[in-house]
C-alpha cells in the first residue's frame, strides 16, 4: 500500500514537471532553421528566433527576431547578401527584408537581430541570395607588347594598358594587334573577387615580317623579294615596292618551310 502511494506520487511529479517543462522547451525552440543553399553541400546554416511584436503602425505591424548564422564551409565568407521573406500561415508573402554577412569565419556563427514590417502575422521565413549579377570588380589589362586592341566577350573596350569592368562569371578576353597573332584568355571572376587585380597577356608571334624604315617607321608585311635597288613587299593583299636605299633593317618572322613534293631517291646506276 505504501509503495503504491509512493509510485503514484512519484508518477504525479513526472507529470507536473513535464507540464512545466513542455512551455519552456516550447519557448526556446526555433521558429525555422534553413540551410544555405538548398541543394548541394550547404555553406551557412541560418537560425531564426520566433518574432517579438512591436507597437503596430496603421496597418503594418513591427517585429524583432533573433537570428543565427553559423559558417559551415571551410573558408571565410568575406561578404555575403541574403533577401529574407515573410510568409503568414496561408503561405502569403507579408513582408519582406535584407540580410548581410561579412567576414565569418569557418566554423564560425554570428547572432544578431533584424527588424521587419509585415503586412499580415508571419509565421514563417525563406530566403534567397541576392544576386551577384551586378556585382562589378576593376582589372587592368596589360599585354606584351603593349597597344593590342582588347574585347571583353566580344565587345571592343580599347587598348592595352586598359582598365576595365567586369561582373562575376566566366568571359573571355580577346587580344588582336597588327603584326601578331590573335590570343584569346578565360576569365572567371568569382563572387569573392576584389578590384584591382591584374591580367597580363603575352600576343603571340609576329605573323609578318618588320621592316624598320629610316625615317623610324615600321612596316608589318611579308617580304616577297628583295634585290639591289627595290623591295617587293606584300601588305593585305597588295603588293607594294620601296626603295632599298630606304630601308635600314629587316626582321623576318619565324615560318614553318612547306614540305617539298620532291621524288623518291633512287639508287645511282653502277
Amino acid at each position: 500500500m505504501i509503495t503504491a502511494m509512493v509510485s503514484s506520487r512519484v508518477f504525479r511529479l513526472s507529470v507536473i514537471l513535464l507540464l512545466l517543462t513542455a512551455p519552456a522547451l516550447a519557448k526556446d525552440a526555433p521558429l525555422q532553421v534553413i540551410d544555405w543553399p538548398a541543394t548541394g553541400t550547404p555553406v551557412v546554416r541560418f537560425t531564426f528566433g520566433k518574432f517579438k511584436p512591436l507597437p503596430g503602425m496603421s496597418n503594418l505591424h513591427g517585429y524583432v527576431m533573433d537570428i543565427t548564422a553559423e559558417n559551415l564551409s571551410l573558408r571565410l565568407i568575406p561578404a555575403a547578401r541574403f533577401s529574407l521573406y515573410l510568409f503568414d500561415k496561408n503561405k502569403v508573402r507579408v513582408g519582406e527584408d535584407a540580410i548581410g554577412l561579412s567576414n565569418v569565419g569557418p566554423g564560425e556563427a554570428v547572432k544578431f537581430e533584424s527588424t521587419v514590417m509585415a503586412s499580415g502575422v508571419p509565421a514563417s521565413v525563406s530566403i534567397q541570395e541576392i544576386s551577384q549579377a551586378a556585382k562589378t570588380i576593376s582589372l587592368t589589362v596589360n599585354t606584351t607588347s603593349q597597344g593590342a586592341m582588347l574585347k571583353l566577350d566580344g565587345n571592343e573596350v580599347g587598348t592595352t594598358p586598359r582598365m576595365i569592368y567586369v561582373g562575376a562569371g566566366k568571359h573571355t578576353l580577346t587580344f588582336s594587334k597588327e603584326g601578331f597573332t590573335d590570343g584569346n584568355f578565360p576569365l572567371e571572376i568569382s563572387r569573392d573577387d576584389v578590384s584591382g587585380g591584374t591580367v597580363s597577356y603575352e600576343l603571340g608571334a609576329s605573323a609578318f615580317d618588320s621592316i624598320e624604315l629610316r625615317d623610324g617607321s615600321v612596316l608589318n608585311c611579308d617580304l616577297v623579294s628583295i634585290s639591289g635597288m627595290d623591295a617587293e613587299i606584300r601588305v593585305g593583299c597588295s603588293i607594294q615596292h620601296i626603295d632599298r636605299n630606304k630601308i635600314k633593317r629587316v626582321m623576318f618572322t619565324q615560318r614553318e618551310a612547306p614540305a617539298a613534293n620532291l621524288p623518291p631517291a633512287t639508287a645511282p646506276n653502277p
